[in-house]
């Protein structure tokens, strides 16, 4: 947990239910750390690297009726781009053309993200404020954001400044493996089924062999 993280996310409502369960002893003192500090907390190479390993996440915002809304965003893995230790950023690509997140944002720029590794059971949450720039506003930055590989129009950039973030514990995740996490395990099955098919077919010509000269 970022020493900003419980600031944002310890509100007195969250407390209340703290004191309820006896964890708020424990939860208190780093709210009240991290309320000692108004500066974003940086990233650090295990977040960094995290992020960069990732194909997808649930990206969080608020709209103008207050109530939250939650978008998954993918790409190809690395899609997500540490820009420096406290921003990230990513090419937006164009999808159902309903506008939510993006229009969101235009009222409120707070938002949340959570991105889950599920074959290694790790979870990261971070709090940002995140900001649009158009291809016409910074040609380069968008461009760089993209994979020409990737087919996909990419319509804008989001750019998030994180204000903190938190490791959660593997409870509960289920873990579940991509085509490319299974591949190397699916290699190795799909040799060794080739050369068990291999040996049969020659065991079968070595036994029909052997019928024709027990004929002859």
């Amino acid at each position: 947990m970022s020493r900003r993280y419980p600031a944002i996310a310890f509100t007195d409502d969250v407390q209340a239910v703290q004191v309820e369960h006896g964890s708020n002893g424990f939860y208190d003192r780093k709210r009240i750390a991290g309320t000692a500090s108004a500066d974003p907390d940086p990233l650090t190479d295990d977040e960094i690297e995290f992020l960069a390993e990732r194909d997808g996440f649930y990206l969080a915002t608020v709209s103008e009726t207050g109530w939250p809304y939650v978008q998954h965003r993918g790409g190809p893995p690395g899609f997500v781009h540490v820009l420096d230790e406290h921003t990230i950023g990513w090419a937006d690509f164009r999808g159902n053309l309903q506008y939510i997140s993006t229009g969101n944002l235009g009222g409120d720029d707070r938002v949340a993200i959570i991105t889950v590794d599920y074959a290694r059971r790790r979870r990261l949450k971070i709090f940002g404020r995140a900001r649009i720039v158009t291809a016409d506003q910074d040609p380069d930055l968008v461009r760089s954001l993209g994979d020409a590989r990737y087919d996909a129009v990419v319509e804008r950039a989001v750019i998030v400044t994180v204000e903190a973030f938190d490791w959660n514990c593997p409870q509960h995740i289920t873990p579940r493996f991509t085509a490319a996490e299974l591949e190397p395990a699916l290699a190795g099955l799909r040799q060794r089924l080739a050369d068990l098919e291999a040996q049969n077919v020659a065991l079968k010509m070595q036994l029909e062999e052997h019928a024709v000269t027990d004929l002859s």
